[in-house]
C-alpha cells in the first residue's frame, strides 16, 4: 500500500508564514524568452528544481514552497524556478471545485486550452535547456509539479526527460499506466483526495526508486493554493510535506 501516517519531525528549518497575504516571496522574477520564472536560492547551488505550479499560478503558498526548498537546509540548498506558464492569467481559486456547469466549463475550456497537459509538456525540456544555459552552474535538476503540475512531471518524467528526479503533491489526472515510463527516481506524495486505487496501482507499476505516501488528512492542493495556512494542523502537515520533499531530492540530486 500507499504509506500512510506521519513521517520523523522536520529536522529543516521553516519559518512558515500562516497568513498567506502576508507572505513576502524571497526570489526574483527574470524573463526567460518572453516567459516569466520566479526564481529563488542562492546562485551557488549546484542543484536546481523546477517548479510546475497548479491551475492557480503564483499563489503564496507555492511561492513559499519555493523558498522552503531553496532555503530550508543552510546545508544543502537549491536554486528553484518556477514558470509562468499561463502568462499572468491562471485559473481563480473560485472556480474549484467545479460545482456548476458555468465551473466545469471554465476548468474544462483552461484544461483544453493554456492548460493543456500535452502542449505544455512539450515546452518542459527547452525551458530547462535555456535555464541550464543561463545558470550554467546546475549540474542536475529535479522536477516537481503541484497538482495539475504533477501530471505534466509525469509526461516529462519518461524516456529523454531532463530531470535526475521528479516529485509530485496532490497530483491530479493520476494515470498508473503513466508510471510504467518513468526513467527517474519519483516521490509522490497524495492528498485524501486522490483516488486511491489510482495511488496505489502508480506505484505498482513504477520501475524505479520511488518513495509514495498519502496525507490522507489533507485537501488536494495543501501544499500549495488551497492549503490554509491559518489552520495549525494544515500548516504542521504543509511543512512535513515540504520534509519529505527535501529529504527526497537531497539522496537524489
Amino acid at each position: 500500500m500507499a504509506q500512510q501516517g506521519h513521517s520523523q519531525v522536520s529536522k529543516y528549518l521553516f519559518h512558515t508564514a500562516a497568513v498567506v497575504g502576508d507572505y513576502t516571496a524571497k526570489g526574483t522574477y527574470i524573463d526567460l524568452d518572453g516567459m516569466r520564472v520566479y526564481t529563488t536560492g542562492p546562485s551557488t547551488a549546484t542543484s536546481a528544481i523546477f517548479i510546475i505550479y497548479d491551475i492557480f499560478g503564483f499563489s503564496p503558498q507555492a511561492l513559499q514552497g519555493a523558498d522552503i526548498l531553496a532555503h530550508a537546509d543552510q546545508n544543502h540548498q537549491y536554486q528553484v524556478f518556477m514558470p509562468d506558464f499561463f502568462k499572468g492569467k491562471p485559473l481563480p481559486l473560485s472556480v474549484f471545485p467545479p460545482d456548476t456547469e458555468e465551473k466545469k466549463k471554465r476548468m474544462g475550456d483552461f484544461f483544453a486550452g493554456p492548460a493543456s497537459p500535452p502542449d505544455t509538456a512539450k515546452k518542459v525540456p527547452n525551458l530547462v535547456k535555456q535555464l541550464g544555459q543561463k545558470y550554467t552552474g546546475v549540474q542536475k535538476w529535479g522536477s516537481l509539479g503541484m497538482c495539475w503540475g504533477g501530471k505534466i512531471v509525469s509526461l516529462t518524467s519518461q524516456s529523454g526527460t531532463p530531470f535526475s528526479a521528479s516529485a509530485e503533491v496532490h497530483p491530479a489526472m493520476v494515470d498508473p499506466n503513466d508510471a510504467k515510463g518513468f526513467k527517474v527516481p519519483v516521490c509522490m506524495l497524495a492528498s485524501g483526495d486522490e483516488n486511491p486505487e489510482d495511488v496505489e496501482n502508480f506505484k505498482k507499476n513504477l520501475g524505479v526508486e520511488n518513495h509514495v505516501e498519502t496525507f490522507g488528512d489533507q485537501v488536494h492542493g495543501w501544499m500549495a493554493a488551497r492549503g490554509d495556512l491559518k489552520d495549525e494542523k494544515v500548516r504542521s502537515e504543509y511543512e512535513r510535506g515540504y520534509s519529505v520533499l527535501l529529504d527526497f531530492y537531497h539522496k537524489h540530486l
